[in-house]
Protein backbone atom coordinates (compact mmCIF):
# COMPACT_ATOMS: atom_id res chain seq x y z
CA UNK A 1 0.00 0.00 0.00
CA UNK A 2 2.85 2.31 0.78
CA UNK A 3 4.35 1.71 -2.68
CA UNK A 4 1.10 2.41 -4.49
CA UNK A 5 0.70 5.66 -2.62
CA UNK A 6 4.27 6.56 -3.38
CA UNK A 7 3.91 6.01 -7.18
CA UNK A 8 0.70 8.04 -7.32
CA UNK A 9 2.26 10.89 -5.41
CA UNK A 10 5.26 11.18 -7.89
CA UNK A 11 3.86 11.33 -11.47
CA UNK A 12 6.84 13.29 -12.84
CA UNK A 13 9.48 10.71 -12.19
CA UNK A 14 11.33 8.88 -14.98
CA UNK A 15 10.58 5.42 -16.21
CA UNK A 16 13.58 4.14 -14.25
CA UNK A 17 12.07 5.49 -11.14
CA UNK A 18 8.78 3.90 -12.14
CA UNK A 19 10.40 0.56 -12.70
CA UNK A 20 12.14 0.88 -9.34
CA UNK A 21 8.81 1.69 -7.76
CA UNK A 22 7.21 -1.37 -9.37
CA UNK A 23 10.05 -3.56 -8.08
CA UNK A 24 9.65 -2.08 -4.64
CA UNK A 25 5.89 -2.66 -4.89
CA UNK A 26 6.37 -6.34 -5.76
CA UNK A 27 8.84 -6.73 -2.94
CA UNK A 28 6.41 -4.98 -0.58
CA UNK A 29 3.56 -7.27 -1.61
CA UNK A 30 5.79 -10.29 -1.10
CA UNK A 31 6.73 -8.99 2.32
CA UNK A 32 3.08 -8.48 3.24
CA UNK A 33 2.19 -11.99 2.06
CA UNK A 34 5.09 -13.47 4.04
CA UNK A 35 4.06 -11.52 7.11
CA UNK A 36 0.47 -12.81 6.87
CA UNK A 37 1.76 -16.36 6.43
CA UNK A 38 3.83 -16.04 9.59
CA UNK A 39 0.79 -14.72 11.50
CA UNK A 40 -1.30 -17.64 10.22
CA UNK A 41 1.33 -20.14 11.31
CA UNK A 42 1.54 -18.44 14.70
CA UNK A 43 -2.25 -18.70 15.11
CA UNK A 44 -2.21 -22.38 14.14
CA UNK A 45 0.56 -23.11 16.64
CA UNK A 46 -1.40 -21.30 19.38
CA UNK A 47 -4.42 -23.67 19.01
CA UNK A 48 -4.63 -26.61 21.44
CA UNK A 49 -5.19 -30.13 20.06
CA UNK A 50 -8.56 -30.21 21.87
CA UNK A 51 -9.68 -27.01 20.13
CA UNK A 52 -8.65 -28.41 16.80
CA UNK A 53 -10.54 -31.68 17.48
CA UNK A 54 -13.69 -30.02 18.96
CA UNK A 55 -15.94 -30.64 15.94
CA UNK A 56 -14.93 -34.28 15.95
CA UNK A 57 -15.59 -34.54 19.70
CA UNK A 58 -19.04 -32.97 19.36
CA UNK A 59 -19.94 -35.38 16.61
CA UNK A 60 -18.81 -38.36 18.70
CA UNK A 61 -20.79 -37.18 21.74
CA UNK A 62 -23.92 -36.80 19.64
CA UNK A 63 -23.40 -40.30 18.28
CA UNK A 64 -22.87 -41.73 21.79
CA UNK A 65 -26.00 -39.97 23.09
CA UNK A 66 -28.06 -41.47 20.30
CA UNK A 67 -26.59 -44.89 21.07
CA UNK A 68 -27.35 -44.51 24.81
CA UNK A 69 -30.92 -43.65 23.94
CA UNK A 70 -31.18 -46.80 21.87
CA UNK A 71 -29.92 -48.85 24.85
CA UNK A 72 -33.20 -48.17 26.68
CA UNK A 73 -34.99 -50.94 24.83
CA UNK A 74 -37.86 -51.45 27.29
CA UNK A 75 -40.95 -49.36 27.96
CA UNK A 76 -41.79 -47.07 30.84
CA UNK A 77 -44.95 -47.68 32.87
CA UNK A 78 -46.32 -44.45 31.47
CA UNK A 79 -45.83 -45.74 27.92
CA UNK A 80 -47.54 -49.03 28.74
CA UNK A 81 -50.54 -47.87 30.76
CA UNK A 82 -51.22 -44.40 29.37
CA UNK A 83 -50.67 -45.01 25.67
CA UNK A 84 -53.43 -43.65 23.47
CA UNK A 85 -52.81 -46.37 20.91
CA UNK A 86 -54.19 -49.09 23.14
CA UNK A 87 -56.06 -49.31 26.44
CA UNK A 88 -55.41 -52.92 27.35
CA UNK A 89 -55.64 -54.13 30.94
CA UNK A 90 -52.49 -55.75 32.33
CA UNK A 91 -52.10 -58.31 35.09
CA UNK A 92 -48.90 -58.89 37.03
CA UNK A 93 -48.04 -61.84 34.80
CA UNK A 94 -48.31 -59.66 31.67
CA UNK A 95 -45.34 -57.56 32.82
CA UNK A 96 -41.72 -58.13 33.71
CA UNK A 97 -39.16 -55.69 35.14
CA UNK A 98 -36.00 -55.25 33.09
CA UNK A 99 -32.79 -55.63 35.14
CA UNK A 100 -30.47 -52.68 35.54
CA UNK A 101 -26.91 -52.06 36.70
CA UNK A 102 -26.11 -53.01 40.32
CA UNK A 103 -23.70 -50.73 42.17
CA UNK A 104 -24.79 -51.50 45.74
CA UNK A 105 -24.91 -54.35 48.24
CA UNK A 106 -27.82 -56.15 49.86
CA UNK A 107 -27.20 -54.17 53.05
CA UNK A 108 -28.00 -50.97 51.13
CA UNK A 109 -31.49 -52.14 50.17
CA UNK A 110 -34.48 -50.85 52.15
CA UNK A 111 -38.02 -52.13 51.72
CA UNK A 112 -39.79 -49.42 53.70
CA UNK A 113 -43.39 -48.92 52.66
CA UNK A 114 -46.54 -47.16 53.81
CA UNK A 115 -49.68 -48.77 55.19
CA UNK A 116 -51.39 -45.42 55.72
CA UNK A 117 -50.37 -41.78 55.81
CA UNK A 118 -49.10 -42.16 59.38
CA UNK A 119 -48.20 -45.86 59.62
CA UNK A 120 -44.93 -46.89 57.99
CA UNK A 121 -43.80 -50.48 57.46
CA UNK A 122 -40.29 -51.89 57.31
CA UNK A 123 -41.69 -54.89 55.44
CA UNK A 124 -44.43 -53.77 53.00
CA UNK A 125 -46.71 -56.77 53.46
CA UNK A 126 -50.19 -56.76 55.03
CA UNK A 127 -52.15 -59.89 55.94
CA UNK A 128 -55.68 -59.88 54.56
CA UNK A 129 -58.78 -59.51 56.81
CA UNK A 130 -60.02 -63.03 56.01
CA UNK A 131 -61.31 -65.43 58.67
CA UNK A 132 -58.88 -68.07 57.41
CA UNK A 133 -55.92 -65.68 57.53
CA UNK A 134 -55.71 -63.04 60.23
CA UNK A 135 -56.43 -63.33 63.92
CA UNK A 136 -54.07 -62.36 66.74
CA UNK A 137 -51.38 -64.98 66.07
CA UNK A 138 -50.96 -63.89 62.46
CA UNK A 139 -51.21 -60.20 63.36
CA UNK A 140 -48.47 -60.60 65.99
CA UNK A 141 -46.19 -62.44 63.56
CA UNK A 142 -46.76 -59.81 60.87
CA UNK A 143 -46.04 -56.89 63.19
CA UNK A 144 -42.92 -58.52 64.66
CA UNK A 145 -41.47 -58.88 61.18
CA UNK A 146 -42.19 -55.35 60.00
CA UNK A 147 -45.62 -55.76 58.42
CA UNK A 148 -49.11 -55.49 59.89
CA UNK A 149 -52.17 -57.71 60.19
CA UNK A 150 -55.85 -56.84 59.79
CA UNK A 151 -58.20 -58.73 62.14
CA UNK A 152 -61.22 -59.94 60.15
CA UNK A 153 -64.77 -58.86 60.97
CA UNK A 154 -66.44 -62.29 60.83
CA UNK A 155 -66.42 -62.35 64.64
CA UNK A 156 -68.64 -61.18 67.42
CA UNK A 157 -67.75 -57.73 68.70
CA UNK A 158 -66.35 -59.20 71.91
CA UNK A 159 -64.23 -61.76 70.07
CA UNK A 160 -62.77 -59.17 67.70
CA UNK A 161 -61.92 -56.88 70.62
CA UNK A 162 -60.15 -59.78 72.34
CA UNK A 163 -58.08 -60.45 69.21
CA UNK A 164 -56.99 -56.81 69.03
CA UNK A 165 -56.21 -56.74 72.76
CA UNK A 166 -54.04 -59.85 72.45
CA UNK A 167 -51.91 -58.09 69.84
CA UNK A 168 -51.62 -54.82 71.75
CA UNK A 169 -50.64 -56.59 74.99
CA UNK A 170 -48.12 -58.88 73.35
CA UNK A 171 -44.55 -58.80 74.56
CA UNK A 172 -41.88 -60.84 72.85
CA UNK A 173 -41.16 -63.95 74.94
CA UNK A 174 -44.39 -63.82 76.96
CA UNK A 175 -46.99 -66.54 76.41
CA UNK A 176 -50.31 -64.70 76.31
CA UNK A 177 -52.61 -67.64 75.66
CA UNK A 178 -51.32 -70.56 77.76
CA UNK A 179 -53.42 -73.68 78.06
CA UNK A 180 -55.05 -73.56 81.49
CA UNK A 181 -56.86 -76.25 83.43
CA UNK A 182 -59.30 -76.30 86.35
CA UNK A 183 -58.53 -77.77 89.79
CA UNK A 184 -61.13 -80.50 89.17
CA UNK A 185 -59.25 -81.88 86.14
CA UNK A 186 -58.20 -85.49 86.81
CA UNK A 187 -54.66 -86.72 86.34
CA UNK A 188 -55.86 -89.05 83.59
CA UNK A 189 -57.31 -86.08 81.71
CA UNK A 190 -54.08 -84.21 82.36
CA UNK A 191 -52.05 -87.02 80.75
CA UNK A 192 -54.27 -86.87 77.65
CA UNK A 193 -53.77 -83.10 77.48
CA UNK A 194 -50.01 -83.49 77.77
CA UNK A 195 -49.90 -85.92 74.86
CA UNK A 196 -52.06 -83.60 72.79
CA UNK A 197 -50.14 -80.36 73.57
CA UNK A 198 -46.59 -81.69 73.72
CA UNK A 199 -45.67 -80.06 77.06
CA UNK A 200 -46.17 -81.05 80.68
CA UNK A 201 -46.68 -77.93 82.84
CA UNK A 202 -50.02 -76.12 83.13
CA UNK A 203 -51.34 -73.18 85.16
CA UNK A 204 -54.47 -73.99 87.19
CA UNK A 205 -57.14 -71.26 87.26
CA UNK A 206 -60.62 -71.00 88.71
CA UNK A 207 -62.47 -71.60 85.45
CA UNK A 208 -59.67 -73.07 83.33
CA UNK A 209 -59.33 -69.93 81.24
CA UNK A 210 -56.69 -67.28 80.78
CA UNK A 211 -57.50 -64.08 82.66
CA UNK A 212 -59.13 -65.75 85.67
CA UNK A 213 -57.69 -66.16 89.19
CA UNK A 214 -54.53 -68.26 89.35
CA UNK A 215 -54.83 -71.09 91.91
CA UNK A 216 -51.65 -73.00 91.29
CA UNK A 217 -49.30 -74.73 88.85
CA UNK A 218 -48.91 -78.41 88.02
CA UNK A 219 -45.79 -79.93 86.46
CA UNK A 220 -44.63 -83.43 85.56
CA UNK A 221 -42.74 -83.98 88.79
CA UNK A 222 -45.95 -83.29 90.73
CA UNK A 223 -47.66 -86.26 89.10
CA UNK A 224 -44.86 -88.79 88.72
CA UNK A 225 -45.26 -92.07 90.61
CA UNK A 226 -48.90 -91.36 91.52
CA UNK A 227 -51.57 -94.04 91.28
CA UNK A 228 -55.33 -93.74 90.88
CA UNK A 229 -54.96 -91.08 88.19
CA UNK A 230 -58.58 -91.39 87.13
CA UNK A 231 -59.83 -90.40 90.57
CA UNK A 232 -57.11 -87.93 91.66
CA UNK A 233 -57.76 -84.27 90.85
CA UNK A 234 -55.14 -81.70 89.95
CA UNK A 235 -56.23 -79.47 92.84
CA UNK A 236 -55.07 -82.03 95.39
CA UNK A 237 -51.49 -82.33 94.13
CA UNK A 238 -50.70 -78.99 92.45
CA UNK A 239 -48.30 -76.41 93.84
CA UNK A 240 -50.56 -73.82 95.48
CA UNK A 241 -50.52 -70.13 94.58
CA UNK A 242 -49.02 -69.15 97.93
CA UNK A 243 -45.99 -71.35 97.25
CA UNK A 244 -45.42 -70.11 93.72
CA UNK A 245 -42.93 -67.54 92.49
CA UNK A 246 -44.96 -65.11 90.38
CA UNK A 247 -44.15 -61.89 88.53
CA UNK A 248 -45.96 -58.58 88.48
CA UNK A 249 -47.68 -57.58 85.24
CA UNK A 250 -45.19 -54.73 84.68
CA UNK A 251 -42.13 -57.01 84.59
CA UNK A 252 -39.87 -56.85 81.53
CA UNK A 253 -38.74 -59.97 79.70
CA UNK A 254 -35.09 -59.62 80.71
CA UNK A 255 -36.05 -59.45 84.39
CA UNK A 256 -38.43 -62.41 84.00
CA UNK A 257 -35.70 -64.53 82.44
CA UNK A 258 -33.34 -63.60 85.28
CA UNK A 259 -35.91 -64.77 87.86
CA UNK A 260 -36.28 -68.09 86.02
CA UNK A 261 -32.51 -68.64 86.04
CA UNK A 262 -31.99 -67.61 89.66
CA UNK A 263 -34.93 -69.60 91.03
CA UNK A 264 -34.37 -72.50 88.60
CA UNK A 265 -38.00 -72.38 87.55
CA UNK A 266 -39.68 -74.18 84.67
CA UNK A 267 -42.43 -71.58 84.32
CA UNK A 268 -43.06 -68.12 85.74
CA UNK A 269 -46.70 -66.93 85.90
CA UNK A 270 -47.36 -63.22 85.38
CA UNK A 271 -50.34 -61.95 87.38
CA UNK A 272 -52.17 -58.73 88.14
CA UNK A 273 -52.39 -57.24 91.62
CA UNK A 274 -55.66 -59.11 91.99
CA UNK A 275 -54.03 -62.43 91.19
CA UNK A 276 -55.44 -62.81 87.66
CA UNK A 277 -53.23 -64.73 85.25
CA UNK A 278 -52.29 -62.59 82.24
CA UNK A 279 -49.13 -64.28 80.88
CA UNK A 280 -46.60 -67.04 81.34
CA UNK A 281 -42.85 -67.20 80.75
CA UNK A 282 -41.32 -70.63 80.09
CA UNK A 283 -37.68 -71.64 80.57
CA UNK A 284 -37.72 -73.62 77.31
CA UNK A 285 -38.53 -70.41 75.38
CA UNK A 286 -35.51 -68.45 76.61
CA UNK A 287 -33.19 -69.90 73.97
CA UNK A 288 -35.82 -69.34 71.28
CA UNK A 289 -36.38 -65.67 71.97
CA UNK A 290 -35.10 -63.27 69.32
CA UNK A 291 -35.01 -59.57 68.76
CA UNK A 292 -37.18 -58.08 66.04
CA UNK A 293 -35.58 -54.81 64.91
CA UNK A 294 -38.10 -54.35 62.10
CA UNK A 295 -41.18 -54.66 64.35
CA UNK A 296 -44.10 -52.32 63.64
CA UNK A 297 -44.76 -50.57 66.96
CA UNK A 298 -46.70 -47.58 68.20
CA UNK A 299 -45.29 -44.72 70.28
CA UNK A 300 -45.83 -46.77 73.47
CA UNK A 301 -43.82 -49.72 72.16
CA UNK A 302 -46.84 -51.96 71.55
CA UNK A 303 -47.27 -53.88 68.32
CA UNK A 304 -49.57 -52.21 65.81
CA UNK A 305 -52.69 -53.89 64.49
CA UNK A 306 -55.60 -53.04 62.20
CA UNK A 307 -59.15 -54.39 62.12
CA UNK A 308 -61.94 -54.59 59.57
CA UNK A 309 -65.54 -53.44 59.85
CA UNK A 310 -68.52 -53.24 57.51
CA UNK A 311 -70.71 -50.31 56.50
CA UNK A 312 -73.85 -51.06 58.54
CA UNK A 313 -75.04 -48.72 61.28
CA UNK A 314 -74.12 -51.25 63.98
CA UNK A 315 -70.54 -51.18 62.70
CA UNK A 316 -70.21 -47.74 64.23
CA UNK A 317 -70.51 -49.34 67.67
CA UNK A 318 -67.85 -51.84 66.58
CA UNK A 319 -65.58 -48.99 65.51
CA UNK A 320 -65.98 -47.27 68.89
CA UNK A 321 -65.11 -50.48 70.74
CA UNK A 322 -62.08 -51.14 68.53
CA UNK A 323 -60.73 -47.64 69.11
CA UNK A 324 -61.22 -48.08 72.85
CA UNK A 325 -59.26 -51.35 72.64
CA UNK A 326 -56.34 -49.50 71.03
CA UNK A 327 -56.65 -50.49 67.37
CA UNK A 328 -54.28 -48.47 65.16
CA UNK A 329 -56.26 -48.51 61.91
CA UNK A 330 -59.64 -49.60 60.60
CA UNK A 331 -60.32 -50.97 57.13
CA UNK A 332 -63.82 -50.64 55.71
CA UNK A 333 -64.19 -54.11 54.24
CA UNK A 334 -66.17 -54.02 50.99
CA UNK A 335 -65.59 -55.37 47.49
CA UNK A 336 -67.11 -52.14 46.07
CA UNK A 337 -65.77 -49.20 48.00
CA UNK A 338 -67.41 -46.40 46.05
CA UNK A 339 -70.82 -46.47 47.73
CA UNK A 340 -72.78 -43.93 49.75
CA UNK A 341 -72.67 -46.37 52.68
CA UNK A 342 -68.88 -46.38 52.75
CA UNK A 343 -68.68 -42.64 52.15
CA UNK A 344 -70.89 -42.06 55.19
CA UNK A 345 -68.99 -44.32 57.57
CA UNK A 346 -65.58 -42.99 56.45
CA UNK A 347 -66.69 -39.40 57.05
CA UNK A 348 -68.18 -40.39 60.42
CA UNK A 349 -65.00 -42.13 61.62
CA UNK A 350 -62.74 -39.26 60.57
CA UNK A 351 -65.03 -36.80 62.37
CA UNK A 352 -65.43 -38.99 65.49
CA UNK A 353 -61.80 -40.15 65.72
CA UNK A 354 -59.53 -37.66 63.90
CA UNK A 355 -56.33 -39.54 64.82
CA UNK A 356 -57.64 -42.93 63.67
CA UNK A 357 -56.17 -44.17 60.38
CA UNK A 358 -59.02 -45.18 58.04
CA UNK A 359 -58.50 -47.30 54.91
CA UNK A 360 -61.18 -47.22 52.23
CA UNK A 361 -61.88 -49.60 49.37
CA UNK A 362 -61.87 -51.62 47.38
CA UNK A 363 -61.47 -49.51 44.25
CA UNK A 364 -59.99 -50.03 40.78
CA UNK A 365 -60.75 -46.79 38.94
CA UNK A 366 -59.49 -43.25 39.45
CA UNK A 367 -63.04 -41.94 39.82
CA UNK A 368 -63.76 -44.38 42.65
CA UNK A 369 -60.50 -43.46 44.34
CA UNK A 370 -61.16 -39.72 44.07
CA UNK A 371 -64.53 -40.08 45.79
CA UNK A 372 -62.98 -41.84 48.80
CA UNK A 373 -60.04 -39.40 48.92
CA UNK A 374 -62.58 -36.58 49.13
CA UNK A 375 -64.17 -38.40 52.09
CA UNK A 376 -60.87 -38.26 53.99
CA UNK A 377 -59.37 -41.76 53.79
CA UNK A 378 -55.77 -42.27 54.93
CA UNK A 379 -55.12 -45.11 52.46
CA UNK A 380 -56.84 -46.97 49.65
CA UNK A 381 -57.26 -50.68 49.09
CA UNK A 382 -56.98 -51.50 45.38
CA UNK A 383 -58.25 -54.66 43.70
CA UNK A 384 -61.52 -56.20 42.55
CA UNK A 385 -62.20 -59.73 41.48
CA UNK A 386 -58.59 -60.94 41.42
CA UNK A 387 -58.27 -62.64 44.83
CA UNK A 388 -57.85 -66.41 45.04
CA UNK A 389 -61.44 -66.89 46.28
CA UNK A 390 -63.00 -63.71 44.85
CA UNK A 391 -65.82 -64.11 42.32
CA UNK A 392 -66.70 -60.45 41.70
CA UNK A 393 -65.57 -60.51 38.08
CA UNK A 394 -67.41 -63.76 37.34
CA UNK A 395 -70.63 -62.96 39.20
CA UNK A 396 -70.91 -59.18 38.86
CA UNK A 397 -68.88 -58.70 35.65
CA UNK A 398 -66.98 -55.91 37.42
CA UNK A 399 -63.30 -55.50 38.10
CA UNK A 400 -60.03 -54.66 36.43
CA UNK A 401 -56.67 -56.25 35.65
CA UNK A 402 -54.65 -55.66 38.81
CA UNK A 403 -51.46 -54.17 37.40
CA UNK A 404 -53.46 -51.56 35.49
CA UNK A 405 -55.59 -50.80 38.56
CA UNK A 406 -52.57 -50.37 40.85
CA UNK A 407 -50.73 -48.03 38.46
CA UNK A 408 -53.75 -45.85 37.74
CA UNK A 409 -54.87 -45.47 41.36
CA UNK A 410 -51.29 -44.94 42.60
CA UNK A 411 -50.79 -42.11 40.09
CA UNK A 412 -53.83 -40.27 41.41
CA UNK A 413 -53.33 -41.11 45.09
CA UNK A 414 -49.69 -39.97 45.09
CA UNK A 415 -50.79 -36.51 44.05
CA UNK A 416 -52.92 -36.39 47.23
CA UNK A 417 -50.33 -37.99 49.52
CA UNK A 418 -52.41 -41.17 49.96
CA UNK A 419 -50.71 -44.62 50.01
CA UNK A 420 -52.40 -47.57 48.33
CA UNK A 421 -52.53 -51.26 49.22
CA UNK A 422 -52.32 -53.67 46.29
CA UNK A 423 -54.93 -56.19 47.43
CA UNK A 424 -55.13 -59.54 45.68
CA UNK A 425 -53.52 -61.31 42.78
CA UNK A 426 -50.34 -61.95 44.80
CA UNK A 427 -49.11 -65.52 44.45
CA UNK A 428 -45.32 -65.03 44.52
CA UNK A 429 -42.69 -62.59 45.83
CA UNK A 430 -42.23 -61.36 42.28
CA UNK A 431 -45.81 -60.11 42.24
CA UNK A 432 -45.08 -58.06 45.36
CA UNK A 433 -42.08 -56.48 43.63
CA UNK A 434 -44.21 -55.60 40.62
CA UNK A 435 -46.92 -54.08 42.84
CA UNK A 436 -44.34 -51.88 44.58
CA UNK A 437 -42.78 -50.87 41.25
CA UNK A 438 -46.23 -49.81 40.03
CA UNK A 439 -46.69 -47.48 43.00
CA UNK A 440 -48.20 -49.51 45.85
CA UNK A 441 -47.17 -48.65 49.40
CA UNK A 442 -47.62 -52.28 50.46
CA UNK A 443 -49.08 -55.55 49.19
CA UNK A 444 -52.04 -57.22 50.92
CA UNK A 445 -51.87 -61.00 50.82
CA UNK A 446 -54.14 -63.86 51.81
CA UNK A 447 -51.48 -66.44 50.99
CA UNK A 448 -47.98 -66.67 49.55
Amino acid sequence: QFCIVCVRSCPAQTSQHKMGAEIVAVQGVAAVVAKEAVKSQTRDRSRSPRAVAQPETDAKMAQDAALDLDLFDGHSAEDIFRSKDGRSGYTYDDLICLPGHIAFGVHDVTLDGNFTKKINLKTPIVSSPMDTVTEHNMAIAMALNGGIGVIHTNLSLEAQIKEVTNVKRYKNGFILDPVCITPTTTLAELDDLRRKCGFTGFPVTEDGNMGSKLLGLVTKRDTDFLDNKSSTSVGSIMKKFGDLTVADECIELVAANMVIREKKLGKLPVVTKGGLLIALVARTDISKQAEFPLATKDKNGSLMVAAAIGTRLEDRDRARALVAAGVDAIIVDSSQGDSTFQHDIVRWMKAEFPDLQVIGGNVVTMRQAKHLIDCGVDALRVGMGIGSICTTQEVCACGRAQASAVFSIAKLARAHGIPILADGGISSPGHIVKALCLGAGAAMCGSL
